[in-house]
């Protein structure tokens, strides 16, 4: 009346179960190895250029919170008020009539450049509407290599 069936005969996936290797494995791993050893050096080895491609970034990021601001209230930040303007209401020059509630930058403050230090903005600026810069690793105007500036009418 009662038919025996083995655990075996009920899930034929388990008869049948396949793995890999030891070899598939190392082979794997060897691949892996081969790669992070030829495309970590080319990533790691230019820890600058990597900087200055952040801080172009931030500024892209920046320049889309002006834009908000602007299209808010009239007009960009002055000079006097600065890039602070995006995260609290500017208590100085031209009062921001609609101005935000919450601001314009995520997290509440305005980044630092990769280096640490502050992005110089300027309204009006001399190559646009405002500029942005950020000095470099040199922390200076101007700069060679390294210390390159990097501004909002270059990127």
């Amino acid at each position: 009346m009662y038919k025996k069936i083995s655990l075996l005969q009920s899930h034929p996936t388990l008869n049948n179960t396949k793995g890999f290797t030891l070899i598939e494995l190392l082979v794997v791993l060897i691949i892996i190895g081969i790669l992070a050893g030829y495309v970590g050096p080319r990533i790691m080895g230019h820890p600058e250029e990597a900087k200055r491609t952040m801080a172009a970034v931030q500024i892209t990021g920046i320049e889309t919170a002006l834009e908000s601001y602007k299209l808010d209230n009239g007009s960009y930040p002055s000079t006097e008020q600065g890039l602070q303007a995006l995260v609290e209401a500017p208590s100085v020059g031209r009062l921001a009539s609609k101005w935000r509630k919450g601001g314009y930058m995520k997290k509440g403050k305005v980044p630092t450049d990769p280096w640490g230090n502050e992005f110089v903005y300027l309204s009006p600026g001399i190559y646009s509407d405002f500029d942005i810069i950020s000095y470099g690793a040199d922390g200076e105007s101007g700069g060679e290599e390294d210390g390159l500036d990097v501004n909002n009418w270059e990127i």
